[in-house]
């Protein structure tokens, strides 16, 4: 009993031995990875300001946002009647909230409505950074491939879409979820939506971070605060033509010209339209959430069906239910974050059509999965090279298509294959 006293006693001040050489290394890479992250936001501040001076704008859909803010502003409140040169109106209401105040901001001219957004580009960068400070899954010299993208400052401060808000909201949702500001962040989150909806391939994986987290009570409590966003936003449509505006705003069933699409054009057009491929996708999508969900992100709680058992067995009533907490629930920043982006990507993966705005939709996130992978660090920097390739290759082709199909999938699969992180916070 005595030797194993001792046996343990001398395992015990190893640890703490060990652990007190780990933290000065640890708090030297923290400090390192944020002097660097400063130096990052500056530098590209620098970057952006000479694209607007000396890179000439493209027009795409600035004309047309600001064709549709003028008839909102003119009073019309039937989404059927709001079109600009690209087409009729697809985004909800805050869509049209923020551009409206773009244009107060700006009178509608592009050049300072450039500054506004490269700004928008710095805020953006500064919350997806400290996301990755955060983290510590990053080396802190990596954290300058998130600067590199020429489509990525080319889709803020050159083309000026709502993209760029949607995916700034949805960071700062983030931002206040690792602070586990859940109710806040549901709030933001919401807001990101009301800009654009591509925010919703996020949602399943916020879901199951909350019930996580939270109890059934406060899930219920932060949907409503979501959805009372939703409401409160779209009111002026929802009191005057509201099937009109939830069938135009919310349509989750659009078809995409088969030209823009980056990721499928190897597909035939006909195939690439049809409801088949549209059912097959969907399909895939939800089930490989359902995979990842039981195998990696409730590994430790032993799959979706033993955290559902060991979540709810205690309840005895329907208020012990809605109201029991879930032990442990404080989550670790890396799991957060994993989940999300992790979740997010699924969906890239398996969306039927990607066009070149929508690559600020998982940029950001780029990094973080390849250093969750075992990948070798020069195969995560040739992959993450090879999606900027494809993504500026204008027009796309079948075989740019293929290729960056190719490379999401061996993303997707290094994950798969890579370890599953510890979700809660070690007391």
């Amino acid at each position: 009993m005595a030797r194993a006293e001792k046996r343990r006693t001398a395992s015990t001040a190893a640890a703490a031995a060990e652990t007190e050489t780990e933290m000065p290394i640890r708090s030297t890479g923290h400090r390192r990875a944020l002097y660097f992250a400063a130096f990052l936001v500056l530098a590209d501040a620098a970057l952006v300001a000479l694209i607007v001076a000396f890179v000439p704008y493209t027009k795409i859909d600035w004309d047309a946002y600001m064709s549709q803010v003028d008839a909102f502003l003119e009073g019309e409140r039937d989404y059927t009647k709001i079109e600009g040169d690209t087409g009729p109106l697809v985004y909800p209401a805050g869509f049209l909230y923020v551009y409206s105040a773009i244009k107060f901001l700006t009178g509608g001219h592009v050049f300072p409505a450039q500054i506004l957004f490269g700004v928008l580009y710095i805020v953006n960068l500064s919350l997806v950074l400290l996301l990755y400070v955060k983290t510590e899954v990053l080396p802190w010299w990596a954290l300058g491939l998130l600067c590199l993208s020429k489509r990525v400052h080319s889709i803020f401060v050159l083309r000026l879409f709502n993209d760029c808000f949607a995916m700034t909201l949805l960071h700062a949702a983030m931002v206040l979820i690792i602070y586990h500001k859940w109710y806040l962040g549901l709030v933001v989150f919401s807001g990101a939506v009301s800009v654009k909806m591509n925010v919703l391939l996020f949602a399943p994986s916020l879901l199951l971070l909350m019930v996580k987290a939270m109890s059934i009570k406060g899930v219920f409590f932060a949907l409503l605060g979501a959805a009372v966003v939703q409401v409160l936003l779209g009111m002026p449509f929802l009191l005057s033509h509201p099937v009109d505006y939830i069938s135009r705003a919310f349509n989750l069933g659009r078809v995409f010209i088969h030209f823009w699409s980056v990721n499928f054009k190897f597909v035939p057009e006909k195939v690439f339209v049809s409801k088949e491929l549209a059912i097959a996708l969907l399909i895939l999508h939800l089930t490989t959430l359902m995979i990842f969900a039981h195998y990696k992100w409730l590994k430790h709680e032993g799959g979706l069906f033993g955290f559902l058992h060991s979540r709810f067995k205690d309840s005895k009533s329907i208020k012990q239910l809605v109201s029991s907490q879930p032990r442990p629930s404080s989550l670790s920043i890396e799991h957060i974050v994993a989940v999300m982006f992790i979740g997010n990507f699924i969906g890239i993966v398996c969306a039927r059509s990607l066009h070149y705005q929508f690559y600020s939709w998982y940029f950001y996130s780029l990094p973080f999965l390849l250093w969750k992978t075992r990948f070798q660090t020069p195969l995560r920097i040739i992959l993450f090279l090879a999606v900027e390739f494809c993504w500026n290759i204008y027009p796309s082709t079948a075989y740019s298509s293929l290729l960056l199909l190719f490379l999401h999938l061996c993303i997707l699969f290094g994950i798969w294959f890579s370890p599953a992180e510890y979700p809660y916070i070690h007391q």
